[in-house]
């Protein structure tokens, strides 16, 4: 999957720059790849999938890196931007069920059928749904979780990004498709987004023109909000936004571990400004690790404050509470 998303970014900048060489000169796995029985969660969540693909950039081996925008940390190391958010793909979870329960739901699933998922939120929100469903971890690729369920009975379904699934082309397997009234999806999934060295101004406004604008500022939101709860993946946070008639419309969600504590709600604001040309000392600002200078920085900025007031929103609810214990629970587990 990384490497048919690094393909995608590539086949755009050569559209973009067709005098250019592009070559894809490093293929490495992660610390995330390598740890395959353990949950994301206890391994600790800082950088999983990006830290080596990082250390290259910083050593001038390779000029940009292509990761899942979900897998980056709110705050990125020093001397690092996010350069492009591409268009992003479906943001849903999905349903992938065992052959033998083709055609059915989560909800005609058999009493104590077994989910795989190896994430917190997805779990969180779906026990709370399908409380007749148990829920267990299962790690890997998308082949090896997908093999996983397919060859052995372990698994009545498991839960996957639609997005991954579309990638790969795999689409046919989706089952169901989780909408926000089951299960709001992780911060920046389905989007793809292009790291560079912050300083090196050639690559940054090369790839500036792979920026979404709208999914630039959806995600400049959840981001925030995200990085305001101090949420990763050892706590269950979720999002949905929507971006219609120059309002931007983010839910934020936390949940206890099992599900049964929650706080969700749901702000808006206006992110319909003209674009000014920004030259100077502003070129530059970082809206949560993102650079788009193609993007008007009053929507950028109008983004960022939804996401911390609706984060802050939460907090003055309870929202701490509910995040410390499940983040221990997480740790004791």
């Amino acid at each position: 999957l990384a490497r048919i998303q690094t393909d995608n970014v590539v086949m755009m900048l050569r559209e973009l720059y067709p005098d250019l060489h592009f070559e894809i000169a490093v293929a490495m796995s992660t610390t995330g790849d390598k740890i395959l029985d353990t949950a994301l969660s206890k391994i600790g969540e800082k950088s999983l999938f990006t830290k080596e693909l990082e250390n290259a950039l910083e050593r001038n081996e390779v000029d940009l890196v292509v990761h899942s925008l979900k897998d980056l940390p709110t705050c990125l190391p020093p001397g690092f931007t996010i350069a492009a958010v591409c268009k992003r793909e479906n943001p849903l979870d999905a349903v992938v069920f065992h052959p033998k329960n083709c055609g059915k739901t989560l909800n005609l699933l058999s009493e104590k059928s077994v989910i795989g998922t190896s994430s917190l939120r997805r779990a969180a929100q779906l026990k709370r749904k399908f409380p007749h469903l148990e829920f267990k971890d299962i790690r890997g690729n998308l082949n090896t979780r997908l093999k996983k369920l397919d060859e052995k009975e372990d698994f009545s379904a498991i839960i996957l990004a639609a997005a991954g699934l579309k990638r790969m082309g795999w689409e046919n397997r989706i089952g169901q498709l989780l909408g926000p009234e089951d299960c709001l999806y992780a911060v920046g999934q389905g989007a793809l987004a292009v790291e560079v060295r912050a300083k090196d101004q050639e690559i940054l406004n090369m790839v500036s023109a792979l920026h979404d604008a709208d999914t630039v500022l959806c995600c400049i939101a959840e981001r925030a909000f995200m990085k305001h709860l101090e949420g990763g993946c050892s706590v269950p946070v979720a999002v949905n936004t929507l971006l219609k008639d120059g309002q931007l419309y983010l839910t934020g969600a936390v949940y206890s571990l099992d599900g049964s504590d929650s706080l969700k709600e749901t702000m808006q604001t206006s992110v319909s400004y003209p674009h000014q040309n920004e030259d100077g000392p502003n070129d530059d600002v970082q809206h949560v690790g993102i650079t788009a200078k193609n993007v008007p920085g009053q929507a950028q900025e109008a983004a960022e404050n939804l996401g911390v007031q609706l984060a802050s929103l939460l907090l003055s609810k309870g929202a701490k509470h509910i995040l410390s214990v499940a983040r221990q629970l997480s740790d004791a587990r």
